[in-house]
């Protein structure tokens, strides 16, 4: 069986067991091995997904902050060695005064998140930040501040990668500070109207816009599931620096492929962005070695070259993946609509993927 007929019947199979809703695109430079739609935008009124709806995109927005902090290197306007603290006026705060952009693009500046995704009762510690922090307020990167800025450093600078959201809000801040425009402004202007993404933007989740999908929650009776709640009062409202965005799997694609032709970076930018900086962990998994780099993901094989890079995206009623394969030349964009729907698909479409070429 060829691979897209493969990959055609995984996804819809995934569709009938409501293991996923959203949308996938899968193709090279030449041409598209599947892209589809399934499940529904809307699930009172049994509106469907289509390929060209809009879904939040969680942190796959990070890559967009990553690109904007590198442009801004380029243009003389910040440095990897830029301290944040410093540039920020932060000095009466307990971030670390020596952390850098690159401490910062890399997750290694040690410093406290504004939500410590690696808790063991996730639900439990998300409800008592919400408690005291009404999450609709937060409209802007500076709005977290309060939530991160007075608290110790996890680690020391440069001591160890550590996934930290927080640290993509400063650099949300640092983009306003040198380019002088919003950072929502600077994004739309230099990434998507450069890369033609012309479905993408930062749209609250209680803004009405068209063809944009609602997010949904299973509820769930002794770990089976027996109905859905919409994600309004699960997550933040609005987008920030270190997720949120609003795309489509096409506009994915034409990011992901602007950043490989350098329609967003020089050639040298570019090489750093798709370059693996820290290790992610110790320890392997599936084999694979996982690294960080600017805004990026990266899994690497024995040899350490590198299987695929891009970035995950993960919110209540929000899953998505956006991955490219170097070897076999291909792009993945997975955009869903209700909870921790793509990482198990994406990593069924990694195995065709990667069984598909050590068999051609």
């Amino acid at each position: 069986m060829d691979l897209a007929k493969q990959l055609a019947e995984l996804c819809a199979e995934k569709s009938k067991s409501a293991q996923f809703a959203g949308a996938v695109l899968i193709r090279n430079d030449q041409e598209e091995l599947l892209r589809a739609a399934y499940g529904y935008a809307n699930r009172s009124w049994q509106v469907p997904n289509r390929v060209d709806t809009r879904f939040r995109v969680a942190s796959i927005s990070k890559m967009f902050t990553a690109v904007a902090v590198l442009q801004l290197i380029e243009a003389g306007q910040l440095a990897l060695d830029t301290r944040i603290v410093e540039r920020l006026g932060l000095e009466k705060t307990t971030i670390p005064p020596e952390a850098t952009v690159y401490h910062l693009l890399t997750m290694t500046s040690g410093m406290a998140d504004w939500f410590d995704e690696s808790t063991d009762d996730w639900a439990a510690a998300w409800a008592a930040l919400c408690r005291e922090n009404p999450i609709y307020l937060l409209r802007d990167n500076a709005d977290y501040l309060p939530l991160f800025a007075h608290k110790p450093p996890l680690n020391p600078v440069g001591a160890k990668h550590q996934y930290n959201g927080a640290g993509y809000m400063l650099l949300g801040l640092l983009i306003e500070r040198s380019s002088g425009l919003p950072y929502f402004d600077y994004v739309r202007q230099h990434i998507f109207a450069r890369a033609g993404m012309t479905r993408s933007d930062f749209l609250a989740l209680d803004d009405v816009h068209e063809e944009v999908a609602e997010g949904y929650i299973p509820i769930t009776d002794d770990n089976k599931r027996i109905g859905w709640k919409r994600n309004i009062y699960s997550t933040t409202a609005a987008a920030a620096a270190d997720g949120g965005a609003t795309s489509t799997v096409d506009d994915l694609y034409r990011f992901a492929q602007a950043l490989r032709n350098g329609q967003l970076l020089s050639a040298e930018m570019t090489h750093a962005m798709l370059t693996p900086k820290v290790l992610q962990d110790d320890e392997q998994f599936r084999g694979y070695t996982w690294m960080y780099g600017y805004g990026n993901f990266f899994l690497l094989d024995a040899s350490d070259q590198i299987v695929r890079w891009g970035h995950t995206g993960e919110e209540d009623g929000v899953s998505g993946r956006l991955y490219h394969y170097p070897r076999q030349n291909l792009d993945v964009s997975i955009l869903g609509n209700q909870s921790w729907c793509a990482g198990s698909l994406a990593w069924e479409i990694h195995d065709l993927i990667v069984a598909s070429s050590l068999h051609s």
